[in-house]
């Protein structure tokens, strides 16, 4: 896994509103919408998409606009195919977009036919995952379009939208499959419309397994021990962190988990998070046989991609220099529920693991900087540390665990979805003392000129019992 791609996609999907409407059958558009609308129909083979536009300019731009890998081509003309006259898809700049041959208005009712297939994008969601049983998946924020007055103002964008006024509601996608219902937000429903969902609607079966707490959606060629981590673990987890947490952003979430092959000389777990869904691809020769540390690392994924559904969706943070609340609180969110749910989980190398990491990354810089520095796991290992830290001090006051610091930050932040350093930081002064909180924010801001011993003491202050081993700090 990515983990720094996996967080710029997060904190992109997050920075949103994000408003759905599910409906027993499609929407029908308006002749006059206020907004553009597309459905999205799979009638047997065959994919149609019908954009309905509410304005008349020349140009209309898609905010979904990632570039493909290096030397490969842009996934949009590979897949789409353009039916009405006149209407043309082509690149501009950073971004796609739908113009007409003669600089008229694109006309109000555009029609495309599409070909999904799986496509290598550079920090962004895949178009579509394809499975082996013909199932796909569709990423929504495809269709999503925007009124441009030229073929000028589209080369002037940014890569990146976000900030800008894009002058445009979001686009109102209703999804329909004619050989039964879409899995929508963890629900088989016969037609759902979206505006600004942020999710994965599935065409199809794909393995898909409705549970209680979670629905599983597993490729069915999948090697059988990741099918049997996915449909029983996930489950098991989801249940374990609402019963320490509470409620979820959703009754019931989704995790989608693709297979591309036992591809030579790869070993490869990726994960992202969307409102209510994780989506995971697994792929390699070196995932097709069972070994616990195998099983350890895919229950250790699976947890730490679930604990974002409540660390990073029920709340989440201010700013990306934050995003150690909530990368570090899963990573120890995951190690804790993988402690509880197997007695055989090696918990103690997990966090140790945290520990080395975080030492060997806290002298070059400030925490709340490794994003400039290209040192993402530093988000990750010393937000575990600071996690760790809070427990130790909530484990001194009361017997309690992380997720006893946990949940009444989350319950107190549930109403505006944001935690903020200052209030993670005020809860932990008020565990450790603020000699603890001014060690953190030491960490934070301009790192550790002597990372061993700034962590020693933030340890000796919050109750974490560890040793010293040369230039390691060793916990029991």
């Amino acid at each position: 896994m990515t983990e720094g791609f996996e967080m710029l996609r997060a904190a992109v999907v997050l920075a949103g509103l994000l408003t759905t409407l599910m409906t027993g059958s499609p929407a029908c558009a308006s002749d006059t919408p206020s907004h553009p609308t597309a459905s999205v129909t799979r009638d047997h083979s065959s994919w149609t998409v019908v954009l309905t536009l509410d304005r008349d300019v020349p140009v209309w731009g898609f905010t979904a606009s990632s570039r493909m890998r290096e030397g490969q081509p842009q996934w949009r003309p590979l897949q789409w195919r353009f039916e009405t006259p006149g209407v043309v898809l082509d690149r501009v700049g950073s971004h796609d977009v739908i113009r007409s041959t003669d600089g008229a208005p694109v006309p109000r009712e555009v029609k495309l036919s599409l070909t999904p297939a799986s496509a290598a994008v550079v920090a962004a969601y895949d178009p579509a995952l394809v499975f082996s049983d013909g199932a796909v998946a569709m990423f929504s924020g495809q269709f999503d379009v925007f009124p441009l007055p030229s073929i000028e103002a589209a080369r002037d964008l940014p890569e990146d939208l976000n900030g800008l006024d894009l002058d445009a509601e979001a686009t109102r996608v209703t999804w329909r499959d004619t050989r039964g219902p879409v899995l929508f937000q963890g629900r088989r429903v016969d037609g759902a419309t979206a505006a600004d969902a942020q999710t994965y609607v599935l065409f199809g079966e794909a393995g898909l397994e409705e549970h209680p707490a979670i629905a599983t959606v597993v490729d069915p060629e999948i090697p059988q021990w990741v099918r049997e981590a996915m449909t029983a673990y996930a489950p098991s987890i989801t249940a374990f962190y609402a019963e320490r947490l509470g409620d979820g952003p959703l009754a019931r979430p989704t995790i989608m988990a693709s297979w591309k092959g036992p591809t030579p000389g790869v070993t490869s777990m990726g994960g992202s998070v969307l409102p209510g869904l994780i989506v995971a691809s697994f792929e390699g020769e070196g995932l097709v046989e069972r070994t616990e540390s195998l099983v350890d690392m895919a229950r250790w994924f699976i947890g730490h991609e679930s604990a974002h559904f409540w660390l990073g969706q029920v709340v989440r943070y201010e700013a990306a220099r934050d995003m150690w609340i909530t990368e570090g609180g899963a990573d120890l969110m995951a190690i804790r529920a993988a402690q509880a749910l197997d007695p055989r989980y090696d918990h103690r190398s997990a966090v140790q693991r945290e520990v080395d990491d975080c030492l060997s990354l806290a002298s070059g810089g400030g925490v709340a900087s490794a994003d400039t520095r290209g040192e993402h796991r530093a988000y990750y290992a010393c937000g575990a540390v600071f996690a760790l830290a809070a427990e130790g001090a909530e484990h001194r006051r009361s017997g309690g665990d992380w997720f006893d610091v946990l949940r009444p930050l989350i319950d107190a932040n549930r109403q505006d979805g944001v935690l903020t350093r200052v209030e993670w930081l005020d809860h932990f002064e008020d565990l450790a003392g603020p000699e603890a909180r001014t060690v953190i924010d030491s960490f934070l801001d301009d790192g550790a000129p002597d990372p061993r011993a700034s962590m020693a003491r933030l340890f000796d202050l919050s109750g974490v019992r560890y040793r010293v081993e040369g230039e390691r700090l060793i916990l029991p």
